[in-house]
């Protein structure tokens, strides 16, 4: 990944006028500046500024000017902004409302990771939880060293704290199946001011001028040694990317770059960013699809950079940004509107494909396959092996998307990342093939999805998808070339070659099948 400038969102000053911290909505419809003067700042997408407010102290009669704003977080829904402050309180603002949280030390950093959860660092070495549903926190773990850094994983299930004696910490709300360790990870050499935590290791930094890459249970991967570069300083901040793929360390007129290679399992490091006289980099915020980093300085600027790998356009309509070596963001070129493609495993996806009418996206990685629809923005990756691009895909369901390889049909539902269904057949034609998912709903039936399909030329075959066996089969005296379900499934109609139409409709009780004539229709 390669960063390019793009603009000044705010310009410096002459003296100290420390940006203390910024935010991205995690809707990357808004970005929150906090300045020295305690004012936070409020930019739209595009960078312009929309509004901004002042923060408050925590009892009035110590002064406006009695405390600092040192973290900063949207909600989950973007509607709500919580401010960390010195003064041993946290605000969560919201128009025309808003509620407090009184500590009993400074609060020195902070995160919003889940909905209702916010979480914080405070001078006295505790990390709490503040839940916005019922007004009240609570001391997750406590230590006895300042709260230097705070930072959660991809998922935001999982929490970082860096303190002043080098200690990294780590804690779950839910392991995610990983079985990794929780408490003290490592011992860092110096105060990890920066710290993220990337997909497949944790980055740390500090006033020593190293860069030390950790594993899943505190190894040291790599490091990245500068305390021999006399044009280097001490790191002061990072931030892994959305996908955790890579990860930006802030020092003195610098920007570093590590890339993580999937291929060769290690951190690549890109060209730095130099930028004279950009001053000591005190926050970066990174925009919630990727393809935006802002970075605060000392001096109270603030510059927007583009992130990506490449860009192409695709068929004069669409523009592909590869933020990373795994997500994609596709943006069309008429109406503005884009889609996040993201590998969730951190597979390098491969090339894109626009395919169905130019509303649906293919993408293969070494390992899955990733489908999109464009007007629904209902992503899936489900598990693929390589088979030299001779799948068929078929976009007539607007729910399913049907592939067909070597005599198997796959069907994969928008959304879910678990095929719906596979079958043996050597009839892939969306009229010799019918799928049904919930579109009417029926009383006492949560989820009804089943699929018809022809066994062989005579042979139709009833499937219920969700519990995967075979409702009913179907013999014919006949060639059947269509055949169709009805919304709930029930009810079957098919047409043989000398243009006969039968309907059947199954019988709830017991499954079985009856023939019913319809009509003999000729064409004459």
């Amino acid at each position: 990944m390669q960063l390019k400038h793009l603009r000044t969102l705010l310009s410096p000053q002459d003296g100290a006028a420390k940006v203390t911290c910024m935010a991205w909505s995690h809707n990357n419809a808004k970005f929150a500046v906090c300045t020295v003067d305690r004012v936070v700042l409020l930019y739209d997408e595009h960078g312009e500024r929309r509004d901004k407010f002042s923060t408050k102290p925590a009892d009035m009669k110590y002064g406006r000017k009695s405390y600092m704003v040192k973290g900063m977080a949207f909600s989950p829904d973007s509607t709500k902004i919580a401010i960390g402050q010195t003064d041993n309180i946290i605000y969560v603002y919201k128009i025309g409302e808003d509620c407090k949280f009184i500590q009993t030390s400074a609060v020195t950093c902070l995160q919003w990771p889940a909905e209702f959860i916010i979480v914080f660092g405070l001078a006295e070495g505790k990390v709490r939880l503040a839940n916005t549903k019922t007004n009240k926190s609570s001391t997750i773990y406590g230590t006895d060293s300042y709260v230097v850094s705070l930072t959660t994983n991809c998922s935001g299930k999982g929490i970082l704290s860096g303190h002043a004696d080098g200690t990294i910490v780590r804690y779950f709300f839910d392991d995610e199946g990983s079985g990794e360790s929780q408490g003290k990870l490592v011992n860092h050499p110096c105060p990890p001011y920066a710290l993220a935590w990337a997909t497949n290791s944790i980055v740390a930094a500090g006033c020593d001028r190293r860069i030390v890459a950790y594993g899943r249970e505190g190894h040291v991967l790599q490091t990245f040694d500068y305390s021999r570069d006399p044009q280097e300083r001490e790191f002061t901040t990072a931030a892994a990317s959305p996908g955790g793929q890579s990860v930006v360390l802030g020092s003195y007129d610098r920007l570093r770059v590590l890339n993580w290679s999937p291929r060769r399992s290690i951190w690549e490091e890109a060209k730095p960013k130099e930028i004279a006289n950009l001053y000591t980099v005190t926050a970066l915020a990174w925009k919630r699809d990727g393809s935006r980093l802002c970075a605060g300085t000392l001096c109270g600027g603030v510059e927007q950079f583009d992130c990506c790998l490449r860009r192409s356009i695709y068929k004069n309509k669409f523009e592909l940004t590869y933020v990373g070596p795994s997500q994609v963001i596709v943006k069309n070129l008429s109406s503005g509107t884009r889609v996040v493609l993201k590998s969730h495993y951190g597979y390098e996806v491969e090339e894109v494909k626009i395919l169905g009418k130019e509303r649906y996206l293919v993408a293969h990685t070494s390992d899955t396959l990733l489908l999109g629809d464009l007007a629904t923005n209902r992503l899936s990756e489900v598990a693929w092996q390589g088979s030299g691009g001779n799948e068929k895909y078929f976009f007539e369901n607007e729910n399913v998307c049907m592939i067909f390889n070597a005599g198997e049909l796959t069907l994969v539902e928008y959304g879910s990342n678990d095929p719906l269904g596979s079958v043996r057949t050597e009839f892939m034609n969306p009229h010799l093939i019918s799928v049904r998912i919930n579109e009417r709903r029926q009383r006492g039936m949560e989820d009804n999805k089943k699929l018809a399909y022809l066994v062989d030329i005579k042979t139709i075959a009833i499937v219920d998808l969700i519990g995967g066996y075979n409702i009913g089969t179907i013999s014919h005296e006949s060639r059947v070339d269509w055949l169709e379900l009805n919304e709930t499934g029930h009810k079957l109609l098919f047409r043989d070659r000398k243009l006969r139409v039968r309907r059947v409709t199954k019988a709830l009780a017991d499954c079985s099948v009856k023939v019913v004539v319809l009509a003999a229709i000729r064409n004459r």
